[in-house]
């Protein structure tokens, strides 16, 4: 199962960044309330998400969403299986913008333990995968949280990611691997150092041919993360926001050579649902331009 090789040039060289447009169950309601629409605004499942989705669609419908600046985008399954502009979204995203689609996969996150929090089971992953693959998804991303410097929970944290991600490179897919260390941990800069040390152990035993790539807050020490930037099985470092404003973001991003953005909550940063076409337009294009300029500082 063949990996799409103008997708893979394009996050491997392209200028730009990936879009994280996978808010699920548990953080939409919080998306939408950023976006203008209260909680009162919608009842049940159904409801939220088709606000969600409404959301997603002016995002990457809009004249400012396109391959000249957003590499990528990562979908909730419920955005691949459904549609934007009228056309398949997962078609849409790379026929009609030219961005490189990928799949959110991870079913949350398990309750806290050796100061971690590992992804919860994913049932039918098999299926899925094969469906992600059919409709023309490049890659996952599948989501843990370090909270604390425990060598031991980020050792687990980090072997749950390359199991995982062997299962979707053998399904011909690429995985973002990500291991978020939360930005209010005491002892972030430590957890960092066990963290690189685990991931370089990892990635040596990864196949350059068919490599990896890693999604990661940004580090507290400017730079950190260039041997991982530099290493023959990794395909892209891509950096989280982790709930830092988007300027602190784009500050912090820029100051990191060779990695790129994959923001969410600061993309959407100053979107309304209030907003006219024109302004939201306006919005979203000096979002995703200072987005840029950060990835390809």
């Amino acid at each position: 199962m063949a990996i799409n090789q103008q997708q893979r040039d394009r996050i491997a060289s392209g200028q730009g960044f990936i879009a994280a447009l996978d808010q699920s169950g548990g953080s939409t309601p919080k998306a939408l309330k950023l976006y203008g629409i209260e909680e009162s605004a919608y009842s049940g499942d159904a409801e939220m998400f088709a606000l969600v989705h409404a959301m997603r669609s002016r995002i990457v419908t809009s004249p400012a969403f396109g391959g000249e600046r957003v590499l990528g985008a990562i979908l909730f399954e419920r955005t691949m299986d459904d549609s934007f502009g009228g056309k398949d979204a997962v078609a849409y995203l790379w026929e009609d913008k030219g961005v490189v689609p990928f799949l959110k996969i991870d079913k949350g996150l398990a309750d806290e333990a050796d100061g971690v929090q590992l992804l919860k089971p994913i049932p039918g992953l098999s299926d899925l995968l094969a469906r992600a693959k059919a409709k023309g998804v490049f890659g996952t991303k599948e989501r843990s949280v370090i909270k604390a410097n425990n060598a031991a929970g980020i050792a687990a944290v980090l072997d749950q990611q390359f199991d995982l991600g062997q299962q979707v490179l053998d399904a011909g897919l690429v995985p973002i691997i990500e291991p978020e260390v939360d930005i209010k941990a005491a002892d972030k800069e430590a957890i960092e150092v066990e963290l690189k040390k685990g991931l370089l152990a990892r990635l040596d035993k990864v196949d350059p041919q068919t490599p990896v790539v890693l999604k990661l807050t940004l580090p507290s020490v400017d730079g950190y993360f260039r041997e991982l930037v530099d290493h023959p099985s990794v395909l892209k470092v891509v950096a989280l926001s982790g709930g830092y404003s988007r300027d602190d973001a784009n500050a912090k991003l820029a100051k990191n050579p060779g990695v790129i953005a994959s923001f969410s909550r600061a993309l959407s940063e100053g979107l309304s649902a209030q907003q006219s076409d024109a302004e939201f337009n306006a919005a979203l294009d000096a979002a995703i331009e200072s987005i840029y300029r950060a990835s390809i500082a």
